[in-house]
């Protein structure tokens, strides 16, 4: 597998793994019947840095960092993962942190902050957690969850020094 700065040519791929994930309205915040050009907008955004995980030819995954905040909270990293439900399990998840811890600190990111962790989502907060990342607050009820209805959210935080 490698992680490479995603190209004009990934963007179908990025958008096929984004409504897969997005469609069980389990994860993340995004609607699940949100447009392309949405996506588009919010993930390859002029601000995001955005990589993809390909094995093969193929797309397994996807991630971008951004800062958290503008100015003088632009030193904190912020980061969105997404694997194709195809390869779950298989550490592309894992191999994607990796990448953007060592990405974040070469950018100049002092921190990496997620601030929706969706807290039924124990396999992204156990991945999170082998990486140093802290549960700093929870948001009550935060989420929507489309089976279990409303969810706690936490926010992750860790140094990157």
């Amino acid at each position: 597998m490698i992680i490479r700065k995603a190209e004009n040519k990934d963007h179908e791929a990025i958008w096929e793994i984004f409504k897969l994930v997005v469609q069980e309205g389990d994860t993340c915040v995004f609607d699940p019947d949100c447009s392309k050009d949405y996506v588009y907008k919010f993930w390859l955004g002029p601000e995001f840095h955005v990589w993809v995980a390909e094995e093969d030819g193929q797309i397994l995954g996807t991630y971008y960092l951004k800062p958290n905040y503008v100015d003088l909270g632009s030193h904190i990293a912020n980061a969105g993962y997404f694997v194709h439900p195809d390869h779950h399990g298989k550490g592309t998840g894992k191999k994607m942190c990796e990448h953007s811890l060592i990405t974040a600190k070469d950018l100049g990111f002092k921190a990496m902050q997620f601030n929706f962790v969706v807290a039924s989502n124990h396999g992204a907060i156990k991945i999170w957690e082998q990486y140093g990342f802290k549960i700093i607050g929870t948001i009550p009820n935060a989420f929507q969850h489309q089976k279990l209805g409303l969810t706690d959210a936490h926010i992750m935080y860790r140094s990157l020094d």
